[in-house]
């Protein structure tokens, strides 16, 4: 789920959290009065900068060419193709000359779509998606979705939409596809590990309300908090959840993030912050060459003491915020990962407008760990390998919380 602050498309948050007096009163210390969080400044757009080398005369050729010789055949549009669509189409070819999936040309109608897609408000199946090793592939099934009910699991290679094979398909235009009116049908095939024959699965469209966040005191002492992404909400509930933490008299903490796909960046430095010294690096962006690499820093809420024990749940369909969030905490020594690799979706982008009605969403950044390590590249590697298969799942077993609560429990 992208989400903008400004003009960038940030994966990842902001949040509060009040004390409880309890005999773990040397155990947390004082949270109000907190330092606001530190933020990093927008990018330099360079709109003027032409290339001066470059030969444009085939492409002008071409496009005499096309307009005196090109006839419509049976399969293709008898809508006449004006010479601004024409325009538009030369900018996608552009953009996917860089090879990047997240770097994209929206022209009117799919702005239009993507805007609507932004702010929260759409129809679809309920699957979040992304590239995986060049290949279309499911990120994470939201939860009480129709690709939830419909057993699509994280990892899951998509190589149809409906009739239309997936190669060389960017996550845009796939969405684009997947999302529709409420009630009608939509047949997506997969690839998926272990499985011999394709899977073909129809599910029906439907509002698409994405689930935050949720607790639970287990009997054993462990409190779990499950977070499904990383929302404008998500500060505030994630507070909460603190709260009910301090409240539970343990210091014994299990943060799943199993399926959760990222969401806005500042959620992630917030959330961080109750964890970590003010100051400390949280994730740091690489812009490459363009200028200076920017770090963002806790802002100090950091209520725990080292008596807190904390382990975090990851697997393939934990990315963006969620990586940035349990990469920090991993590194600084706070929490351990168990879990399979994470997905790597570790890239910045910005969404920059070129006309009132199109725009360009380009890949200006990646994500680095606090010891520099490339989300994208890399993905983040459990401290704790836990493997599950679907027989362990389908029998209501959750082997990888139960190798996490085993562990706090040592």
């Amino acid at each position: 789920m992208n989400s903008p602050t400004g003009k960038k498309i940030y994966l990842i948050i902001g949040g509060v959290l009040l004390l409880a007096a309890s005999f773990f009163s040397g155990y947390y210390v004082a949270l109000d009065k907190r330092p606001a969080i530190e933020k990093v400044t927008t990018v330099t757009n360079k709109e003027d900068a032409k290339p001066v080398s470059v030969d444009f005369s085939p492409f002008w050729k071409a496009w005499v060419l096309l307009n005196d010789k090109y006839v419509p055949t049976h399969g293709t549009s008898t809508t006449p193709v004006t010479d601004q669509d024409k325009v538009w189409g030369a900018i996608a070819g552009l953009t996917q000359s860089l090879g990047d999936p997240y770097t994209v040309f929206f022209p009117p109608k799919d702005a239009a779509m993507f805007k609507s897609e932004i702010a929260g408000n759409f129809e679809g199946v309920g699957m979040e998606i992304g590239i995986k090793d060049g290949i279309l592939t499911v990120i994470s099934a939201i939860k009480d979705t129709p690709a939830y009910r419909a057993g699509v699991k994280t990892g899951d290679r998509i190589v149809k939409i409906g009739d239309k094979s997936t190669a060389d398909l960017s996550v845009d235009a796939a969405v684009q596809l997947i999302r529709g009116k409420k009630g009608t049908s939509l047949k997506v095939t997969f690839v998926r590990e272990g499985v011999k024959t394709p899977i073909e699965i129809t599910m029906v469209r439907d509002v698409i309300n994405i689930p935050t966040l949720e607790t639970k005191k287990r009997p054993d002492g462990v409190f779990v908090i499950k977070l499904y992404s990383f929302t404008e909400n998500s500060p505030v509930l994630f507070k909460n959840a603190l709260q009910e933490f301090v409240d539970a008299h343990t210091n014994k903490l299990i943060l799943d993030l199993r399926g959760n796909p990222g969401g806005y960046l500042e959620a992630a430095v917030s959330m961080a912050s109750w964890f970590l010294p003010k100051g400390d690096v949280v994730v740091t962006e690489d812009f490459g060459k363009s200028m200076p690499e920017q770090s963002y820093r806790s802002a100090g809420y950091n209520i725990f003491t080292k008596d807190l024990k904390m382990i975090i749940l990851v697997d393939g369909g934990s990315a963006s915020a969620a990586e940035i969030l349990s990469g920090a905490l991993s590194e600084h020594g706070v929490a351990k990962l168990v879990g399979t690799k994470t997905f790597g979706k570790g890239s910045v982008q910005e969404l920059v407008p070129l006309t009132p009605d199109t725009s360009l969403k380009i890949t200006i950044a990646r994500w680095l760990t606090p010891n520099g390590i490339s989300i994208s590249q890399e993905g983040l590697k459990p401290d704790v390998e836990v493997k599950t298969d679907s027989k362990q799942a389908e029998g209501g077993k959750d082997v990888q919380l139960e190798k996490a609560v085993e562990l706090l429990q040592e």
